[in-house]
């Protein structure tokens, strides 16, 4: 049975027809339920067939066939720690999946005394079983939190891939340190060593992995045209921010940030010579998730704009862009919380509903 999403934005059990239709102002739009009962979805891929790949936080990988059907779990998956914002998050199809059937995934890695870090993995994916599971990067140090671990992937065109991570809610003094993966984004091979371009590498204690720096908690990320990495962050309480995530800079955090403590209080300046300043930003926070730039055939007025999920007001956010400004936003209401944004082949976009029982929605014109 499919749930309209203007029950779920309504808290009501009452069942209506599906589809629901919302406005927007390039065009009224569809939201379809492709699938529900999914327990807090964190990441979405799209395979070749047009079966999707979505990650449940709760520690299992699931396909959802193009008629909605929900898979048994995949089983091959490692010891994963379920606690707080920790679990499964992210799933990213390589950019030669056709040819080798290979999936990176993003996760809470146990460690020793209670303590984890985000661990990033290789695997090949063989119908309901991964195998050649390999763990290609773990975060530095493992610290006892149960939150901020970042934990979107993103491939460059060469095959290398970007890792982001926060500062695990109670490591700030670490985030700008060096020696420590804590509020880091790393660049790295296939295979998990520095991939080429961080240039902080070449200072003395500095992780080789690392390519930006002075980050709280980054949950979207993605390329534009030019391969030049963007990511959105988690403020406080406001002060969410987009960057364009250049090799070798300090994003700031937390010595300068547009947000305050939780309950009031002053936590650094908003800007200081050497920090980059955000290209976007929140006030209040948006709770940003997930994030693509459109390059689909279905919403022609859409093209190259940045889509980013909203957690806190459960709404799509439509960023037009130029000359890396923000010139437009558009809050779209979609009336849950949207974890992750994909777009489908044909130019659809998917969105994860990050619930107790989550849901896949296919966003498509009305007309």
């Amino acid at each position: 049975m499919r749930i309209s999403l203007l029950a779920m934005a309504m808290l009501s059990s009452a069942v209506v027809a599906d589809p629901a239709f919302i406005q927007s102002q390039q065009g009224n739009l569809r939201i379809d339920t492709v699938a529900t009962d999914l327990a807090h979805p964190w990441g979405i891929s799209v395979l070749p067939d047009g079966r999707l790949l979505v990650t449940e936080r709760d520690g299992r990988l699931r396909y959802i066939d193009k008629s909605g059907q929900i898979s048994a779990p995949i089983t091959g998956l490692p010891a994963i720690v379920v606690a707080g914002q920790g679990g499964l998050l992210d799933v990213l199809t390589d950019k030669d999946f056709a040819s080798n059937q290979t999936i990176y995934l993003s996760y809470a890695e146990p460690g020793a005394n209670n303590t984890n870090s985000t661990a990033v993995a290789r695997a090949t994916l063989d119908g309901q079983t991964l195998k050649n599971f390999k763990v290609i990067f773990s975060q530095t140090p493992k610290v006892d939190s149960k939150y901020h671990f970042g934990g979107r992937l993103v491939q460059q065109a060469d095959g290398n891939l970007f890792v982001t991570m926060g500062d695990r809610g109670n490591q700030r003094e670490l985030v700008q340190d060096l020696s420590t993966l804590v509020g880091k984004v790393a660049h790295i091979t296939p295979d998990g060593a520095a991939a080429p371009g961080n240039i902080l590498a070449e200072q003395k204690k500095a992780q080789p992995l690392i390519w930006s720096y002075g980050h709280r908690n980054i949950q979207g990320a993605t390329l534009d045209d030019n391969g030049r990495l963007w990511t959105h962050e988690h403020g406080p309480q406001g002060g969410d921010e987009i960057n364009i995530t250049v090799a070798g800079k300090n994003y700031g955090w937390p010595l300068i940030t547009y947000g305050e403590e939780y309950g009031g209080g002053v936590i650094g300046k908003t800007s200081q010579t050497g920090l980059e300043q955000p290209l976007h930003y929140w006030v209040p926070s948006i709770a940003p998730s997930g994030m693509l730039f459109y390059r689909g055939a279905m919403f022609s007025k859409w093209q190259n704009n940045l889509l980013v999920g909203s957690l806190k007001f459960g709404q799509l956010v439509r960023l037009e862009i130029k000359d890396d400004k923000v010139t437009h936003e558009e809050r779209i209401r979609i009336g849950a919380r949207v974890r992750d944004v994909e777009v489908a082949p044909d130019g659809s976009v998917y969105l994860l509903t990050d619930e107790d029982k989550g849901a896949v929605l296919r966003l498509t014109p009305a007309g």
